[in-house]
């Protein structure tokens, strides 16, 4: 009998041990959600060279890239073609490239 009481003690002490670890490691659900819902392109400083701006519209699969400037946002922008049709083309931070 006091071996089956030492047994359900420690059960119970060992569950309340991991209880409180698990309830200090969770991080609440709210902190985990991102908050950004900017969708690109996504403003910010650039360090993208004009030869690389151009480089990364034609491998996202645009042709004929051409008056390519950077913005006051940060966003390399350029006309270009695609699937046959002129397109504006963008170029943010992150390396986004996006036809708008």
């Amino acid at each position: 009998m006091y071996r089956l009481k030492l047994a359900a003690l420690a059960a119970a002490v060992s569950f309340a041990c991991l209880s409180t670890v698990a309830a200090q490691t969770t991080p609440p659900a709210s902190s985990t959600t991102p908050k950004s819902t900017d969708a690109p392109p996504v403003p910010g400083a650039n360090s993208f060279t004009e030869a690389q701006a151009k480089d990364r519209m034609e491998k996202a699969g645009f042709t004929q890239v051409s008056n390519l400037k950077k913005d006051d946002n940060g966003i390399w922008r350029a006309s270009a073609m695609q699937g046959g049709k002129q397109v504006n083309v963008a170029l943010d931070f992150q390396g986004n490239v996006v036809a708008n």
